[in-house]
């Protein structure tokens, strides 16, 4: 689990219970349209901002920096690194009513909220100077009555996020699962009282080294359909070990958060919209739950043993690894992943993985990945599967199409779009 997010105010408290009301309003809203409060951290895919994610990633790919290099390419210019999508995309949701407002207020009061994995879909390329739309939904909701991850009752919500173009073409599709847990089931449960952060001898950070010298970018080189065998090994990559460095590069290039917390005045005009999202400290300042990344007392207080990252790092590091292997001819279809540990400051993660299938879908010739993060614990903290389009021998890798519903659910939030522009008028 990752990406914790708390909704109370009271230092060190014991939380909050989930009560039925909740999840019967949880489950009312699905597939209701959000209201986006503010902009994206990106409103335009610029070379910079697509130079700047690749950087919060830990990447040097050419593919992702330099618009001279990309021309060269199938793609013709600089693409976007496929996890790009979580800075970007307009919300066209209209503002809600009374009784919307009423239906999303304050669920899940005094209960953490865990990031607990993702299933994303690519359809097309992002080039610069893309304009994004997005329309973020709950699709799924699933209650657990007594959840091992917690030891108490559980309730996981799914959202979807659609991207699509001007045209209201699909471009990608995210659904991101977060667990809401209640913290004293988490302390009871006692899962990480023997975890303590690592230390390290000059021996062990010369075998990571050795990982970081061993990456292998594919690049230019094509590799075709045909030359790939179940059980070949995908060259691993290196994450870590985790400090601050990362947690802040990762800000650096996908942006604060899209809860809309900023600095100083900003800050407080948020806490004045959402104080549930800032936790009183130990010297009485309201400060926000997203510290539990960086500030290790809040992470004890929520019976952990120290910060961890956001469980959004290891989908791009797990990317990272997919699109090195696959090289620029290729296209990362799908990835599906789950985080089943939290990733701590001082931990280094270690992605790999292998070929589990070939296949043809439509023409298209697949690849499946079964990929893993393994940390020096030994445990896989988030295992993942990956779907790779490749060329062949005797063509291109053929880009998939998206389903025709959320064809059809684009057109319908371009005709969103419209409505508000002839309001604005």
């Amino acid at each position: 689990m990752s990406d914790a997010i708390e909704t109370s105010s009271e230092p060190k408290d014991i939380g909050g219970k989930i009560t039925p009301e909740d999840i019967e309003r949880c489950r009312r809203q699905v597939g209701v349209p959000q209201y986006s409060h503010g902009l994206p951290y990106n409103t335009v895919t610029t070379h910079d901002a697509i130079r700047h994610f690749a950087f919060s990633c830990g990447e040097d790919n050419p593919l992702w920096n330099d618009r001279a290099y990309g021309r060269t390419t199938r793609w013709g210019d600089q693409i976007a690194p496929p996890m790009f999508f979580v800075t970007t995309g307009i919300g066209l949701a209209p503002k809600p009513d009374a009784e919307i407002k009423a239906l999303f207020k304050g669920l899940f009061k005094g209960v953490s909220k865990y990031y607990s994995g993702v299933d994303w879909t690519w359809w097309r390329p992002l080039y610069p100077d893309t304009v994004v739309f997005e329309e973020h939904t709950t699709s799924d909701v699933i209650v657990r009555e007594h959840s091992s991850f917690s030891g108490g009752v559980t309730v996981t919500e799914v959202y979807r996020h659609l991207y699509v173009d001007g045209d209201g073409q699909p471009l990608a599709m995210r659904e991101e699962s977060f667990v809401n847990a209640e913290r004293a089931g988490s302390r009871k449960s006692g899962r990480y009282a023997e975890v303590h952060r690592q230390t390290y001898s000059p021996e062990d950070i010369a075998q990571i080294d050795a990982v970081y010298a061993a990456e292998q970018l594919r690049g230019s080189v094509r590799r075709f359909w045909e030359d790939v065998q179940i059980g070949d090994e995908v060259t691993p990559v290196a994450k870590g070990p985790l400090s601050m460095v990362e947690v802040i590069a990762y800000h650096m290039g996908q942006g604060l958060s899209h809860y809309g917390i900023g600095p100083l005045r900003l800050n407080w005009k948020q806490r004045q919209r959402m104080p549930g999202f800032y936790v009183i400290d130990r010297y009485g300042v309201p400060d926000v739950s997203q510290r539990v990344h960086w500030d290790q007392e809040r992470a004890q207080d929520l019976g952990l043993p120290t910060s961890h990252d956001y469980g959004q790092m290891r989908a791009n590091w797990l990317a990272h690894l997919v699109t090195n292997w696959m090289g620029d001819d290729g296209w990362l279809w799908k990835l599906s992943l789950q985080t089943r540990a939290f990733n701590f400051m001082g931990d280094t993660t270690i992605c790999s993985g292998i070929v589990a299938d070939k296949r043809i879908e439509d023409d298209r010739h697949v690849i499946e990945l079964k990929l893993k993060s393994a940390n020096q614990r030994g445990e896989d903290t988030a295992p993942a599967t990956a779907l790779v389009i490749l060329p062949t021998r005797t063509g291109a890798a053929l880009l998939p199409d998206p389903p025709a519903d959320l064809q059809a659910r684009g057109q319908v939030m371009m005709t969103m779009r419209d409505l508000e522009l002839h309001r604005a008028r």
